[in-house]
């Protein structure tokens, strides 16, 4: 067992920190927040000319040195026929209540970064998912505590949210960390597409097998692991590998 952990820790870096190096010395998101592009990216619907229901998850590498393992997630939504999208995701700096109402555009950069469509529900299936979001986000139970790391954070909040709305089924990405963080008292459960199942201590270290994310092994907050559809590695600081596409 010893040498399993020590091959996986070795090829947690070898494989997948690497890459996320990568990403920070030559990604957009490198430059200082307060001169970074953080503008729309397009990959919404324009809600004037598309008037379906829509549900998106965004995923965006965030600011910093941080961006080398991890990502930033926020969710948005539109009912038919709205003309605006609501934004929620949950922001560590600020006080009192984490969950953060339309802090910006439903695509845009973050930190300079473009975002990865994570998920994309149109039309009635999009419209029914929508109270169940709300109500959700409504007694999400971490909402006054905020960890980078290990969590909970964003990514444990679009976590909580798939395990709390059948039909939502998001396959967070390796580089999501926080998606994995369960309460000490509470380590067994669905996995965090709310798909399979998942062991999990702080988000420390845990397993998850499930159809959305496949075979996943999480040691310190990094994950490694096999996806099943389609066949791709699950990698530390890289993510997904190959990419899914339209990434």
């Amino acid at each position: 067992m010893k040498g399993l952990l020590f091959t996986l820790l070795a090829l947690l870096v070898l494989l997948g920190v690497p890459v996320g190096v990568s990403a920070l010395v030559n990604g957009g998101g490198a430059k200082p927040w307060s001169v970074a592009n953080n503008g729309s990216t397009g990959l919404a619907p324009n809600p004037v000319t598309s008037h379906e229901a829509v549900v998106q998850i965004y995923a965006a590498r965030t600011y910093s040195w941080r961006r080398i393992f991890a990502v930033h997630g926020w969710i948005t939504f539109k009912p038919a026929g709205a003309d605006r999208y609501t934004r929620v995701e949950v922001l560590g700096w600020r006080q009192g209540d984490k969950v953060v109402w339309n802090s910006g555009g439903p695509d845009d950069r973050w930190a300079g970064s473009t975002p990865t469509l994570l998920r994309d529900i149109r039309g009635e299936n999009a419209e029914a998912l929508i109270p169940a979001i709300e109500q959700a986000v409504a007694v999400y139970p971490w909402r006054n505590t905020y960890s980078a790391y290990p969590g909970p954070n964003s990514n444990t909040f679009l976590a909580y949210l798939a395990r709390a709305v059948p039909g939502l089924d998001v396959d967070l990405p390796p580089t999501a960390i926080g998606k994995d963080w369960r309460p000490i008292d509470n380590p067994f459960g669905r996995a965090p597409s709310g798909t399979g199942a998942q062991v999990s201590l702080l988000g420390l270290l845990g397993l998850m097998i499930a159809p959305e994310e496949g075979v996943e092994v999480n040691i310190l907050g990094l994950s490694l692991g096999l996806d099943t559809h389609p066949l791709a590695l699950r990698l530390p600081g890289l993510g997904r590998f190959p990419a899914p596409s339209g990434s």
